[in-house]
């Protein structure tokens, strides 16, 4: 099994690699650090181009391997740069060639920092890709530690995909925690006026109530099937979305992971909206799961 982690020097910088070998050293599968370098299509035959992009080529060769060279020596991790006509289309390619369970790439440099943020290769990527995809925040930091609890993000009646599933497996496989958490945004007024805090309780009860139990059926169907493990449900509720995922806790060796939304193609990765803006205040690395096909 293997783990492609992109690599940056402009971009996205160390926090792939760094998320990359967190999780290798929870799932125990190699991570390959993968540069892309873009390449004009139809190729052009010119000396100068192709100097370029030799040149191109050996400077992110060079680079690569000594940010590899500078990560904690528990790993063994091989390189590659790859060319292809985008990074997005370079990390699919690479993918396919190793038989990648799961791609790793950074925020945007753009984004804040400890916070995810899709940027251009992200954001394709998170629409395209048909294995699950992992986002580092930005300046994500070496951590000699593996992941050590997973948060599925439940999505209620969004959540066709088969998060809880997905999720349940891993945490099966992985030596970590599990927790489940659906979010709501509670509104402070409507058509201009205050929604009685009464009558907003009792519409969040309604909801948490039956959230909680359709996360029960979930977790009933999964056990007719496969041993899970113990696993916490909590609801994190805020006046907007920020609030609302700041309400429950998080610890440094977490991940959240996100479904991808009822509107994506069914084998590939589809951010849904809901998805994009948990994934905004996400205080933690990210993984986003396409639609679950239960391991036989």
């Amino acid at each position: 099994m293997t783990i492609i982690a992109g690599f940056s020097s402009s971009r996205q910088g160390t926090a792939p690699l760094h998320l990359a070998a967190r999780i290798a050293r929870w799932t125990g599968e190699t991570v390959v650090a993968a540069a892309v370098v873009e390449q004009p299509w139809p190729a052009k035959d010119d000396p100068i181009d192709r100097e370029y992009l030799r040149y191109v080529t050996a400077e992110a060769s060079r680079a690569l391997e000594g940010v590899v060279a500078g990560l904690p020596g528990d790993l063994d991790i091989p390189t590659v740069v790859h060319r292809s006509t985008s990074i997005p289309t370079g990390l699919i390619e690479l993918v396919a060639a190793h038989d990648a369970t799961l791609v790793v790439v950074g925020s945007s440099s753009s984004g804040l920092l400890g916070r995810v943020a899709l940027g251009s290769v992200t954001e394709r990527l998170v629409h395209t890709a048909a294995v699950p995809v992992a986002i580092a925040p930005r300046g994500y930091p070496p951590v000699p530690g593996p992941i050590r609890r997973l948060t599925a993000a439940y999505g209620g009646e969004a959540d066709v995909n088969g998060l809880i599933a997905a999720t349940a497996e891993m945490a099966a496989r992985w030596p970590v925690t599990w927790r489940i958490v659906s979010f709501t945004v509670r509104p402070v007024s409507r058509f201009g006026g205050a929604i009685e805090q009464s009558t907003e309780d009792l519409v969040v009860r309604q909801w948490t109530r039956r959230t909680t139990d359709d996360i029960a059926r979930q977790l009933d169907a999964v056990r007719a099937r496969i041993p899970v493990p113990d696993v916490d449900v909590e609801i994190g509720s805020g006046t907007d979305w920020r609030a609302a995922v700041e309400a429950v806790s998080w610890e440094p060796d977490d991940m959240l992971v996100l479904g991808s939304g009822a509107a994506g193609p069914a084998a590939h990765v589809f951010l849904g909206s809901a998805a994009s803006k948990i994934l905004r205040h996400a205080p933690v690395p990210v993984m986003i799961v396409p639609r679950h096909t239960p391991a036989t």
